[in-house]
C-alpha cells in the first residue's frame, strides 16, 4: 500500500500486520508544536492518512476506486507527548458513492486515544 506524499513529510510508516493498516508517526522536530508536544496539524494529518489507508484497504477488496474528501472533523482529547504515535482507521460505511471513516490516534494505550476523527469521502468506482 502506498500512502500519500504528505505521509513522508510526517515520517509516517505502516506497521507490519494483517487487516486494517496501523500507521506510526515518530516524534521529531518536524511534528513539534509547543515544546515536548505534537503539533495538532501533525496529529490531524496522521488521522487523515490512517483513514485513507483504511479506506484504500476496504476499496481494494471491492475492486478499487478513487476518493475525494468531503469533510473532516477532528477531536483532540489530550496532548501528544514526545513518543511515537499510532493511528488506525475504521470504515463505518462503504456505499456506492460515499464512504464514512473514523480514525483514532494513540500513544501508549490504544484504549486512551489522544485524538479521533470522522471523515466522509466521495467515491469514484471503476
Amino acid at each position: 500500500m502506498k500512502l500519500p506524499p504528505y505521509a513522508d513529510v510526517l515520517g509516517v510508516s505502516i506497521e507490519a500486520g494483517e487487516g486494517v493498516p496501523v500507521l506510526v508517526m515518530p516524534f521529531a522536530d518536524d511534528v513539534l508544536g509547543r515544546p515536548g508536544f505534537l503539533h495538532g496539524g501533525a496529529i490531524a494529518g496522521l488521522l487523515e492518512m490512517a483513514a485513507i489507508a483504511a479506506l484504500d484497504h476496504a476499496l481494494a477488496a471491492e475492486g478499487g476506486g478513487r476518493i475525494k474528501p468531503i469533510n473532516v472533523t477532528v477531536d483532540f482529547m489530550r496532548g501528544g507527548r514526545d513518543k511515537p504515535t499510532r493511528a488506525a482507521g475504521n470504515v463505518t460505511r462503504l456505499g456506492t458513492r460515499v464512504a464514512n471513516v473514523e480514525a483514532t490516534a494513540w500513544q501508549d494505550d490504544r484504549g486512551k486515544p489522544i485524538a479521533a476523527a470522522r471523515m466522509n469521502y466521495l467515491l469514484v468506482r471503476p
